[in-house]
């Protein structure tokens, strides 16, 4: 049996779906789970784009050969050596010898660490080489970091077909939807879009504005990545995300609550702030449990919204642990150009506030953390609700201020 879709006329989706992986890359929940996706190419010379995760190799290999339908493999290019997509190499070799593998030089140096049988089967190619396979030529293009340093994109110049390697990627399984525009991406796709990039390549931004500038130079119609769903239409939306994301910039005005609390005093004062700032107006308002959230969701809300409050007890005289943590995930994913209020609690010595403040400016870029931070001792009083009073008119003003300074740019 197989699972195939045309994408055109004589390019295939083989790729496969699995459920039954929690965790990507072991760190990170896909409760919707993930598609591998590799394509077929049907013309004179026939060409496999990528291979896929090893946990789905049976159902890959057999939509390969309902596609080729008796015909012989004639070149499989590897654009993305994570093993994710190119673990299954070896079987397709097997199954079909006389297959070149069509690669850069530091893939083929990776395909040999990971120890595939590729000897004698190399083409190799740098960015700007092409190639015909009868009526489709293909161009290549490096896209180091994005988001190991081997990767590179495929470009067919024929139909405009661009094989994307990990960029424009999501989690979440196809199910047979294989379309962007067969599913309502902004309510059930985009969440995991940008989980998928902020946490994978957030860090290298600046390496993914370089592919989006090289982009812009070519006629891409039609978007095919290695996970979620293929892009005919409308393009230019999901490029406008990528390039908001890279380039650090907030998605929404909104403000993200992240709260540290261990018998639940931070947490009704981060309650508290998010109801006044609901009554000033600021409605985009997102609150979560630190503890109680993995961080690769975090992450992807720290990369959505303009401002961020920090809301942490003290725990053995610093900020709670699971807050370092978070801290330290968006220091790594080198998030920026954020507006940070904070809180802290504390009912001997309260430290939060001073380590969280002292993180962010000495270990993370263009954090404008907001004067006025709040200290509790113990719990909500008269005197620090009146903080929070005042945090939230410093929030508001800082809304306003962002808006000017826009208009005026």
């Amino acid at each position: 049996m197989y699972t195939v879709r045309n994408i055109t006329e004589d390019l295939y989706w083989v790729g496969a779906n699995d459920h039954r992986l929690h965790l990507f890359e072991n760190i990170h929940p896909i409760p919707r789970g993930v598609s591998y996706n590799s394509y077929l190419l049907m013309d004179e010379k026939t060409v496999l784009f990528d291979t896929v995760d090893w946990a789905v190799c049976r159902e890959f290999l057999n939509n390969i050969e309902h596609v080729l339908d008796g015909k012989d493999l004639d070149y499989i290019i590897i654009n993305h050596l994570e093993p994710d997509h190119a673990a299954s190499l070896d079987e397709v070799l097997m199954r079909y010898p006389n297959a070149k593998v069509i690669s850069n030089e530091r893939a083929f140096m990776m395909m040999r660490q990971f120890g595939f049988a590729i000897d004698g089967k190399e083409i190799e190619v740098a960015e700007g080489d092409a190639m015909s396979f009868g009526k489709h030529e293909i161009t290549w293009v490096a896209a180091p970091m994005v988001h190991w340093p081997e990767a590179m994109v495929s470009f067919d110049t024929t139909n405009g077909v661009l094989f994307s390697a990990d960029a424009f990627g999501t989690f979440g399984a196809l199910d047979g939807k294989l379309f962007a525009d067969e599913v309502n991406f902004d309510r059930d796709w985009l969440d995991d879009a940008r989980r998928y990039l902020t946490n994978i390549v957030g860090k290298y931004g600046s390496f993914v504005q370089d592919l989006l500038k090289k982009a812009s130079t070519i006629d891409i119609k039609m978007i095919c990545p290695l996970h979620g769903p293929v892009w005919r239409e409308d393009l230019g939306y999901f490029i406008d995300k990528y390039d908001k994301w890279s380039r650090y910039e907030p998605e929404e005005e909104g403000v993200l609550i992240v709260y540290a609390s261990m018998y639940g005093n931070t947490e009704y004062a981060a309650q508290t702030l998010a109801t006044k700032l609901c009554k000033r107006g600021m409605t985009n308002v997102q609150m979560y449990d630190v503890s109680d959230t993995h961080v690769s969701y975090l992450v992807s809300e720290a990369f959505k919204y303009s401002h961020i409050v920090l809301a942490s007890v003290t725990y053995n005289l610093e900020m709670y642990p699971v807050m370092h943590n978070f801290l330290n995930e968006i220091r790594m994913l080198n998030l920026q150009n954020r507006t940070v209020g904070i809180i802290e609690n504390g009912s001997w010595a309260p430290q939060a506030a001073g380590e969280m403040e002292e993180f962010l400016d000495e270990k993370m870029k263009l954090m404008d953390v907001l004067s006025g931070e709040v200290s509790i001792a113990s719990s909500l009083n008269d005197s620090t609700d009146k903080e929070l009073e005042g945090l939230a008119d410093a929030i508001m003003d800082s809304f306003e201020k962002i808006r000017e300074d826009k208009k005026n740019a």
